[in-house]
């Protein structure tokens, strides 16, 4: 049985559909009283990531950082509760945001907040509308997710399956420059330019909605150092080390801190087999053996740029592209879609509940 935290809802979009921690059987005749049942809205109650709501698509138990509703099926559509929470956003995090160091919505307060119910065939009707969207969303995710995976079958078929002994071994700084974000800790502002750190970089698409702004100074120092460009490829060394993005877009408003900046963009031709080697058992390998830190674990630039790959000819390395590149310029085109559509539903969201 799933046991969801917070840390869990990065991995999410509308359903909670696994979890980094179980339940074993003992576990849950232990808490049989707290199982939570199908479709019951989820909300996180404490830190950074405070209001953000799922819903569960098979029975779980949580920690007591979420709160949890179990809607009444004569007077609430599960649907409709859900996006009541959504949408009510801003004011999960007013509640919560009283002050304390660590934003907290606290359980009296949650069972005091108050929703609009219409009718429950107009809350059917509005559910309908706006799962419209999503069930779109998640379409184009496994989408992507399939088309990935394909990339990665023919990445090792190419370099791991059919591998040549008399393949030149290359370190990664003689075919472009590896580099790293600011370490600075550049001042917050009310607009401007987003900073992205590693917390930022999720499945095909960066966190801007979380970032904060810095100013225009900040943001053009930064880049001096380390400007990212269209086929650069960023890299998470601090906390949950080895996420990966590959920047397509060639509209860049973002400056980095303390993410691996590996600069693809130098010498295209590496571009998606550095980004499938990085998501590889190779990548996995080298992340295990270099990573350091306790509490908080980390991979060294020195450690990023000591990287050797082995190269095919060019023939064969020519060949993986032209097979791979569709599939990566798909996987960009409909990740621009769900922005797309995230932003509608959003707006629809907005003239609904607020």
């Amino acid at each position: 049985m799933l046991f969801i935290t917070p840390t869990d809802y990065k991995n999410y979009h509308k359903f909670a559909t696994n979890s980094e921690r179980k339940i074993s059987n003992e576990g849950i005749k232990r808490f049989s009283k707290i199982i939570l049942p199908k479709n019951s809205i989820l909300v996180t109650c404490i830190g950074s990531d405070m209001g953000k709501v799922v819903m569960n698509n098979t029975e779980a138990i949580t920690n007591q950082q979420i709160n949890s509703i179990i809607p009444n099926p004569l007077k609430a559509n599960n649907d409709f509760l859900y996006y009541s929470m959504v949408g009510i956003y801003p004011t999960l995090r007013l509640f919560g945001g009283d002050g304390t160091a660590v934003p907290i919505l606290n359980k009296g307060d949650f069972e005091n907040l108050t929703i609009a119910l219409p009718p429950l065939k107009t809350q059917e009707k509005i559910a309908q509308i706006l799962s419209s969207f999503d069930d779109k969303i998640v379409l184009l995710h496994k989408q992507n997710k399939t088309l990935e995976s394909i990339a990665q079958t023919l990445f090792r078929h190419h370099f791991i399956e059919n591998a040549k002994e008399d393949w030149e071994e290359k370190v990664i700084t003689d075919l472009f420059e590896v580099k790293d974000g600011t370490h600075d800790s550049p001042k917050q502002k009310e607009f401007g330019k987003k900073l992205i750190t590693s917390k930022h970089i999720l499945k095909n698409k960066l966190d801007f909605d979380n970032a904060y702004f810095i100013s225009k100074e900040d943001f053009e120092k930064i880049n001096k150092r380390s400007k990212v460009e269209q086929g650069d490829i960023l890299f998470s060394m601090i906390g949950t080390i080895g996420l990966t993005y590959l920047e397509q877009s060639n509209t860049i408003n973002y400056a980095i801190k303390n993410i691996g900046l590996f600069k693809t963009s130098q010498n295209k031709k590496f571009m998606y087999f550095v980004y499938l080697w990085l998501n590889s058992t190779f990548g996995i390998k080298f992340i295990h053996e270099n990573r350091g830190g306790s509490t908080q674990e980390y991979v060294t630039l020195n450690n990023l740029r000591s990287i050797v790959f082995n190269i095919p000819d060019d023939e064969n390395f020519n060949l993986f592209n032209q097979q791979v590149k569709p599939m990566f310029d798909k996987i960009y085109h409909n990740s621009q879609q769900i922005q797309n559509l995230e932003s509608l539903r959003d707006i629809i969201l907005k003239k609904i509940f607020e």
